[in-house]
C-alpha cells in the first residue's frame, strides 16, 4: 500500500515538475502530454474561474455584511423596538445572530455533500433574505431576534462552503489568490455596512433600510450560483463523471481538463465517500488533519481578533478617538492586509504567512500591555494603544484570517472535506462567541495587562503549532496534497 503511494506521489511530482516532461510523449493524438500538461499549454486560464469565484464570494460578503450591520444601528434599532437601556436585548440582537451561525456551519458539510456547492450557496441564500426582510419589518424584540437568527443559519453555511468550492474551482497555481478574495470580500462586506449604517442617527428608520439592502446581494448569489460551475470534485465523488469533465473543461479549458480528470481519477476515493463515520473525524484515522483545522480555527479566536473587532471603539473612545473614525481605520487596515495577503499568498505561501501573522499579533498585543502599564504617559498609552489594535489587524489579516479556510480546504481529503470543514467551523463559532462574551467581564476582573498577555500567549502557541503541524500546500493541487497526508487505511 505504501509503495503504491510512493508511486502515485512520484508521478504527481513529475506531473507538476516542467523540466522532466517528455515533449515528444502525446496523449490521444492531440499533443497532450502522459504525464500532464503540455509545455505548450502552461498554466491554465485563471479567468475562466475567477467569475465563478467572485460569485462564491458574495457569500462572505454578505458574511461581513451582517456581522457589521447592527454596529451602528443598534442604538436606534433599540429605541424604536422598547428596549433601549438593556443591555441583556442589545447583546441578544448581536449574539442570536452568531448562535444561528453556529447551527448553520455544524449542518453545513452534510448539506454541500448532500446537495452539491451551488445549491448550497442558494441555501444559504435563502435564509439571508428572510431573516434581513423579517428584521427590517419587525416591530418587536422577538421579531429582531428571529430575523437575526436566519440570518445567522446562512451566515454559518456560507463560509465553509466558500472555502470548499474556491479550493475546488480553482487552478492550483492561483488558488491561494482566490482564496484571499474570500477574506477580502468579508473586509468588504464589513465596511460597507458601516457606510450605510452611517445616516441611521439621523435619519429615521433608516436601520430598517440597513437590513432590506442586504437582500440585493443575496438574491444575486442565489441567481447568478445558476450560471456557475459546478464543484467537479463534488461530482466526481458521487460518480457523476462526465458532468466532472464538462464543468473541469468550464473552468479550466480544453487543453486543460483531461490531465485534471485524470489527476483526479488517481485518488479513486470516490467510492469511500459514504464509508466515512463521524466517528472517524474524531477519534479514528482522520482525526489528525481535523485536528489541525479545528486547532487552527480555536488560536484565531484565542488570539482576541474578535474581541478587537468588536470591542475596538471602546478602547478607542477611551484615548479620545471618535468611535466613526476608528472603525473607518480598523476597516481600511483589514482590507489593506487582506489585498496584500492576496498578492503574497502564492509567492511566500500559506505557512510562511501564518507563521509572519501570529507572531505579528503577539507583539501587537505586547504593545497593548506596554499601554497598559502604570509607568507610561498618556500620549504614549495613545500611540501604543491605537498603533498596537492597527498592528493587530493588519497581521491578521496578512495570514491568520484568510490562511485558515483556505488551508483546511485543501488539507482535508476529498471524502471527508466537507464535513471537517464543518467540525472545524463549529469550534471557530463556539470560541468566538465566548471571547464575545467573556472579553468585558475579563477586561474587568484580570485587566488590561493579564488579559492581553494571555492573548499574545495564545498567539506564540499558534507560531509553534503552524511549525511543526502545517503543511505547505503553495502550487500544489488537492490531488497532490491528499496523498501525501493520507492516513493509513
Amino acid at each position: 500500500m505504501r509503495g503504491r503511494q510512493r508511486d502515485a506521489y512520484s508521478t504527481y511530482k513529475r506531473a507538476s515538475s516542467r523540466d522532466r516532461i517528455n515533449a515528444h510523449e502525446k496523449e490521444d493524438g492531440l499533443g497532450r502530454l502522459q504525464n500532464g500538461i503540455g509545455k505548450e499549454a502552461g498554466h491554465p486560464s485563471w479567468k475562466r474561474s475567477l467569475p465563478h469565484v467572485l460569485v462564491a464570494a458574495l457569500s462572505s460578503f454578505l458574511f461581513g455584511y451582517h456581522l457589521g450591520v447592527v454596529n451602528d444601528t443598534l442604538e436606534t434599532i433599540s429605541m424604536d423596538l422598547g428596549f433601549s437601556g438593556s443591555t441583556i436585548a442589545e447583546g441578544l440582537v448581536v449574539s442570536t445572530c452568531l448562535a444561528g451561525a453556529f447551527f448553520g456551519s455544524l449542518f453545513s458539510g452534510w448539506i454541500t455533500d448532500g446537495i452539491g456547492r451551488r445549491r448550497a450557496f442558494q441555501l444559504c441564500a435563502l435564509p439571508m433574505i428572510i431573516g434581513a426582510s423579517m428584521s427590517a419589518t419587525t416591530n418587536t424584540l422577538g421579531g429582531m431576534l428571529l430575523g437575526r437568527f436566519f440570518v445567522g443559519t446562512g451566515m454559518g453555511l456560507g463560509p465553509p462552503v466558500a472555502s470548499l468550492y474556491v479550493a475546488e474551482v480553482s487552478p492550483a497555481f492561483v488558488r491561494g489568490t482566490y482564496g484571499s478574495l474570500i477574506q477580502i470580500a468579508t473586509c468588504l462586506g464589513l465596511m460597507g455596512a458601516l457606510l450605510v449604517g452611517i445616516p441611521a442617527k439621523d435619519i429615521v428608520n433608516w436601520w430598517r433600510v440597513c437590513f432590506w439592502i442586504s437582500t440585493i446581494p443575496a438574491a444575486v448569489l442565489a441567481v447568478l450560483m445558476e450560471f456557475c460551475a459546478e464543484s467537479p470534485h463534488w461530482l466526481f465523488k458521487i460518480g457523476r463523471t462526465a458532468e466532472a469533465e464538462n464543468e473541469f473543461e468550464k473552468l479550466l479549458g480544453g487543453s486543460h481538463f483531461k490531465s485534471a480528470i485524470n489527476e483526479l481519477s488517481k485518488s479513486d476515493k470516490g467510492d469511500e465517500a459514504d464509508a466515512v463515520k463521524f466517528s472517524e473525524l474524531l477519534c479514528g484515522r482522520h482525526f489528525k488533519v481535523v485536528f489541525i483545522g479545528s486547532t487552527l480555527f480555536a488560536l484565531q479566536q484565542l488570539s482576541g481578533i474578535n474581541a478587537v473587532f468588536y470591542f475596538s471603539s471602546t478602547v478607542f473612545k477611551s484615548v479620545g478617538v471618535p468611535s466613526d473614525l476608528a472603525n473607518i481605520c480598523v476597516g481600511i487596515i483589514n482590507l489593506s492586509g487582506s489585498v496584500i495577503a492576496m498578492i503574497l499568498m502564492d509567492k511566500l505561501g500559506r505557512k510562511v504567512l501564518l507563521l509572519g501573522s501570529f507572531l505579528g499579533m503577539a507583539v501587537s498585543m505586547g504593545f497593548q500591555v506596554i499601554a497598559a502599564s502604570s509607568f507610561v504617559s498618556d500620549s504614549g498609552e495613545l500611540y501604543l494603544s491605537v498603533g498596537g489594535i492597527l498592528l493587530f489587524v493588519f497581521t491578521f489579516s496578512l495570514g491568520a484570517g484568510p490562511v485558515p479556510g483556505l488551508l483546511l480546504s485543501e488539507i482535508f481529503p476529498s471524502q471527508i472535506r466537507a464535513k471537517a470543514m464543518a467540525i472545524c467551523m463549529s469550534v471557530h463559532w463556539v470560541i468566538n462567541f465566548f471571547v464575545g462574551l467573556l472579553f468585558l467581564r475579563l477586561l474587568e476582573q484580570l485587566g488590561p495587562q493579564i488579559l492581553y498577555t494571555t492573548f499574545a500567549s495564545f498567539c506564540l502557541i499558534a507560531v509553534a503549532f503552524v511549525k511543526k503541524n502545517v503543511l505547505e500546500t503553495k502550487g500544489k493541487s488537492l490531488q497532490e496534497i491528499e496523498i501525501a497526508l493520507l492516513p493509513a487505511a
